[in-house]
């Protein structure tokens, strides 16, 4: 009995994994698609209510997606819903991963101008769309870091964690980049969900690297505005 359900439970976790690549994999084609068919979004995208309305849209999508993955599961275990044993630690692992993310940011941007790529970047403050732009700040360093942590440090690092901490770190690394549908920023975004991962694998729970996600985020675009 004992060895038929430890079997049973690896093939449910196995359809699970595969069920999470068919939805990462389906969003990085999308994305890539998106990209190589559409081009840059207009400068003054975070300043158009349009563009937090379609990205609330997505991410409600899509973690209604990693929801039905991971139904049957121990949401605490399978999302890493848990305190760090130590904030302090988090705390100092957390700026590490972030001082290795804006060296390697900034190393690479004057080669890859990965930051361009995007093109989400306005070319200045306008006060008179401040609301609009708070709303996809909203949308980019709230929802979106949530959702994409549940997505990758918290489902996807579970289910691959049965193959090995550095597996588990390396594989949400990549897929986590390739998510973003870039092709300069693939580097840096790689950098940057392999650096949440290690972070995700050390403390044991998704909130370090969820307020370090949203952290980074919202600097990135209030720097941008600011510029």
């Amino acid at each position: 009995m004992g060895a038929d359900s430890a079997g049973t439970r690896r093939l449910g976790l196995s359809r699970k994994l595969a069920g999470w690549f068919t939805l990462v994999g389906a969003v990085s084609a999308i994305s890539y698609a998106g990209r190589f068919t559409s081009g840059k979004p207009p400068k003054d995208a975070l300043y158009q209510y349009s563009t937090a309305a379609s990205e609330l849209v997505l991410f409600a999508v899509i973690l209604a997606l990693v929801l039905w993955i991971a139904r049957g599961l121990p949401k605490r275990e399978a999302f890493a819903f848990r305190l760090p044993n130590s904030w302090s630690r988090a705390f100092g692992l957390g700026i590490s991963v972030f001082v290795v993310i804006a060296i390697a940011n900034a190393a690479l941007n004057p080669l890859l101008h990965g930051g361009r790529e995007q093109g989400l970047t306005p070319s200045g403050w306008e006060p008179r769309h401040a609301a609009a732009f708070g709303l996809n700040l909203f949308a980019f360093a709230i929802v979106g870091p949530i959702v994409e942590e549940l997505t990758f440090r918290g489902l996807g690092f579970y289910l691959l964690e049965s193959y090995g901490q550095t597996a588990a770190i390396v594989v949400i690394g990549i897929m986590f980049g390739l998510w973003h549908g870039l092709v300069e920023a693939l580097p840096v975004l790689i950098i940057f969900g392999t650096g949440l991962a290690f972070l995700r694998s050390r403390t044991r729970s998704i909130y370090p690297g969820m307020i370090l996600h949203a952290t980074f985020n919202a600097a990135a675009l209030l720097i941008a505005v600011a510029a």
